[in-house]
């Protein structure tokens, strides 16, 4: 009469306390938190990885396969099967009563992750045992959450799903800092000319886009930037949705309602891992996030960003002038002091922004636009794509680019052209934002940054 249920999930306990039938032989599987002995019985708190909380077990000794318990050390596996009751403890409802007792694998009593505070630095340097932790258990839950929630909300909104190429021949932005891809010990190119590892799918998703009106992508990309801030890796995911007959104030109404939209969803489904990282991690999280999605975002252009950063007599490290785009301490001001709440600034200088931008008719932006929200500061980037064949013909002699590279895309323009538009987003930075997390090296399973490659 046994059922397997999630030991954690207090959803399912719930559920199974209000049916008589079900309250006995429940088979609950799970990693050892911790152990405490006595003569005659020991409390096991055990975790399937469901859920922050863990569940109390009692397992007397006598019942089958009790020999075994002082073998379940933490991080030890078990299988067990008893009876959920209520506890008379007072930090849990219910608690198991087992039966029947099953180690399943066994730990040593050195294993890393005792019951002790464990630093960050040091639970990367085991970032295949990490995620047993409550801190990551809970980050990787949201993270889990938050990408069916991306997919939830462009499929709805009738995009179309496209997985654009890891390997290119084309730099999107421009910036040169790609890894190459190359054969060890073969003289020619294996795709007969230099390949990398891409680091957009924009270019690719445009080509899409112009034939199935909306799309997104949503896969890995690649930096080759000698960088160890805590908002850099050299590689992570991006989201990047194109559209079809849309100018840049689409762009900005799909970008607000995409980010409240999987914020909103975090909210509901992950209510106790939000709790949990709201005491622990990031005490304004909560609160944050819910100023987030309570009213509409800030708009502003880039001159009056440049006008209220002169007006606010603050002292900022960084400089700050047309030319010079906006630092994330110009940023976080913008959208944590000024108007305290997220904030999108549009027409950008073009001599900041890529050659793809679509140009305004002032001759000095473009129509491009960042999506600013408080912790982070920079979160979305994106534009109106050029859409006239003369126009980006001209921007990419401008920019000094190879243009046989992107033949291609600027043939585009030449059959049917039409206004598009479209952003990216980092995932990363979204799963900072969502667990008020700071540093991406803890909201990536396994990061790669400058000098590490380990797992």
């Amino acid at each position: 009469m046994g059922q397997i249920c999630h030991v954690t999930d207090m959803k399912l306990i719930k559920e199974l306390l209000s049916q008589d039938e079900a309250l006995e032989n429940i088979v609950v599987n799970g990693w050892v938190r911790s152990r405490r002995d006595s003569k005659a019985f020991s409390f096991f708190a055990l975790n399937d990885g469901s859920c922050v909380g863990n569940l109390q077990v009692i397992v007397d000794a006598g019942i089958p396969g009790s020999e075994k318990m002082t073998e379940a050390n933490t991080g030890a596996s078990v299988s067990i099967t008893g009876n959920l009751v209520p506890s008379p403890g007072k930090n849990q409802k219910w608690e198991l009563q087992a039966v029947e007792f099953r180690l399943l694998g066994g730990a040593p009593e050195d294993f890393p992750l005792q019951k002790k505070g464990h630093t960050r630095e040091f639970l990367r340097e085991i970032a295949h045992l990490r995620p047993r932790t409550n801190l990551f258990g809970a980050v990787f839950r949201i993270r889990s959450r938050a990408t069916l929630a991306v997919h939830q909300f462009f499929q709805e909104r009738g995009f179309h799903n496209v997985h654009t190429p890891i390997l290119t021949t084309s730099d999107c932005e421009g910036a040169g800092e790609m890894f190459q891809v190359v054969v060890p010990d073969k003289k020619e190119e294996f795709f007969g000319e230099p390949a990398f590892l891409t680091v957009s799918g924009q270019l690719e998703g445009e080509t899409f886009a112009t034939a199935l009106s909306r799309i997104y992508t949503f896969g890995p990309t690649f930096r080759a930037e000698n960088s160890n801030t805590s908002r850099h890796a050299a590689e992570f995911w991006m989201i990047e949705p194109e559209i079809a007959f849309c100018d840049l104030k689409g762009d900005m109404d799909l970008a607000e309602d995409f980010l409240c939209a999987v914020i909103r969803d975090t909210l509901d489904y992950c209510a106790e891992d939000i709790e949990f990282l709201n005491k622990f991690v990031d005490k304004e999280l909560l609160a944050r996030l819910e100023g987030i999605v309570a009213e509409p975002f800030a708009r502003i252009s880039y001159r009056e960003a440049l006008e209220l950063l002169e007006k606010s007599g603050k002292s900022f490290e960084y400089e700050y002038n047309f030319e010079s785009g906006l630092q994330s301490e110009h940023e976080r001001y913008l959208c944590e002091e000024y108007f305290q709440k997220p904030t999108i600034v549009f027409d950008y200088p073009k001599s900041v922004k890529p050659f793809y931008m679509k140009q305004n008719d002032d001759g000095e932006t473009v129509a491009a636009m960042d999506v600013l929200v408080p912790g982070i500061g920079e979160i979305i980037g994106g534009s109106q794509r050029e859409d006239d064949l003369e126009v980006l013909t001209k921007a990419v002699e401008e920019h000094e680019i190879d243009a046989k590279h992107y033949e291609w895309y600027v043939e585009l323009r030449k059959y049917g052209s039409v206004p598009h538009a479209g952003f990216g987003l980092g995932f990363e930075r979204l799963i900072m934002l969502l667990t008020g997390v700071s540093n991406i090296r803890d909201v990536i399973p396994f990061p790669r940054t400058p000098g590490n490659c380990k797992f």
